[in-house]
């Protein structure tokens, strides 16, 4: 008989195994307080129950459409794990849904997390869960609970992958994207903070082009080390953009400009008849998608379809409406650019045409 058997009572253990139990209980109680913080109406449960729950009665709606979306961080969590800063990831986690909420019209109620690595670190684990709570306290949602497994074998070490689940309703009449988008309206564009959480698989690369270490100083802005440069979280728009849907009754459409840039995002908002003409020279291109594409010699179209290069967030109102949402949007702490206008589609050509080219603002 080969082999060695472990005496009774002293067997192989989950722990033998690389899962530590006692760290997970650890990140539960750490990350209570978090979760309380987010509480907002219709969500009043503690975290520890089998699932979360929510009052949609309590949030005063008539006639509600849940509207939900899921997303991640993709590899800009690369960055945050190696360079130990990771409080900003859990915001982007966030961001990626909650604005993909409210370009429905949505206000966002809950989110849930799920937090997976190969060894629980549960400093590294709070950092990011904190980031998670200050984005949800950002869009005015309640964390009510999600998961975190420790999965040795499948994630190497401290690595960590995360993914966020949000939950938002609106009031059926008032879903985006109208029905009366046409032409003659006014494309307004919000400024993001950076490139959020889309084409960091690029950025890295260009960053190991550069010869940069992350620790170095960013060239393109001597304040911050390239880690925090590029580690800004992505720029939570909810509370300004349900404002302004409050206070003017006047936006038509909504798109949040992730991956695909302008090119892909704004089209699934129009109808099939219109095109989005925008003129690249109001773009509020910074320092960072000037320096990204210089690195590299990054063609003006590949920069168009991997990054947001300056704007976050479009917005389609009628032209006699654009100053009155813009200054709402303002108002809120937004930076607000005339982008375009939509026209009527000739055949069947793209539904973006673009014309002028980036500058740095």
């Amino acid at each position: 008989m080969s082999g060695t058997k472990q005496a009774a009572g002293n067997g192989v253990s989950y722990s033998d195994a690389g899962v530590d139990i006692a760290a997970g209980n650890a990140l539960v109680d750490a990350i209570k307080p978090l979760a309380k913080s987010t509480r907002r109406k219709g969500a009043d449960s503690a975290l520890g129950g089998f699932g979360g729950l929510f009052d949609l009665k309590a949030c005063g709606f008539k006639d509600p459409v849940l509207v939900a979306a899921n997303d991640g961080v993709g590899t800009k969590l690369r960055i945050a794990i190696e360079t130990g800063r990771h409080h900003g990831v859990g915001i982007d986690l966030v961001a990626m849904s909650v604005n993909d909420l409210v370009v429905q019209g949505a206000e966002p109620l809950f989110f849930l997390d799920y937090y997976a690595t190969g060894k629980l670190d549960v400093t590294a684990a709070r950092e990011v869960i904190a980031g998670i709570a200050d984005g949800c306290r950002q869009a005015g949602c309640a964390l009510i609970g999600g998961e975190t497994a420790e999965m040795p074998g499948m994630y190497h070490g401290g690595d960590y992958d995360l993914a966020g689940f949000a939950v938002g309703a609106a009031e059926r009449k008032n879903l985006l994207p109208k029905k009366d988008v046409r032409p003659g309206d006014v494309i307004l564009g919000l400024a993001s903070s950076g490139p959020h959480s889309n084409g960091y698989s690029l950025v890295r690369k260009l960053v190991e082009m550069s010869g940069l270490a992350y620790s170095a100083k960013a060239p393109f802005d001597k304040t911050k080390t390239l880690a925090e440069a590029l580690l800004i979280p992505t720029r939570i728009y909810v509370k300004p953009i349900l404002k302004a849907i409050k206070a003017t009754g006047a936006v038509k459409a909504l798109a949040h400009i992730t991956g695909g840039g302008f090119i892909e995002n704004i089209p699934r908002v129009l109808p099939k008849t219109t095109v989005a003409e925008i003129d690249l020279d109001q773009v509020p291109y910074t320092s960072v998608f000037e320096w990204l594409q210089g690195v590299g010699g990054v063609a003006e179209r590949e920069m168009l379809r991997t990054f947001n290069c300056g704007i976050g967030m479009i917005v389609v109102v009628a032209a006699k409406d654009a100053k009155k949402v813009a200054a709402s949007l303002n108002k809120s702490g937004e930076q607000v650019v005339t982008l375009g206008t939509i026209r009527k589609r000739k055949g069947a050509e793209e539904q973006v045409a673009l014309s002028g080219t980036f500058s740095v603002k």
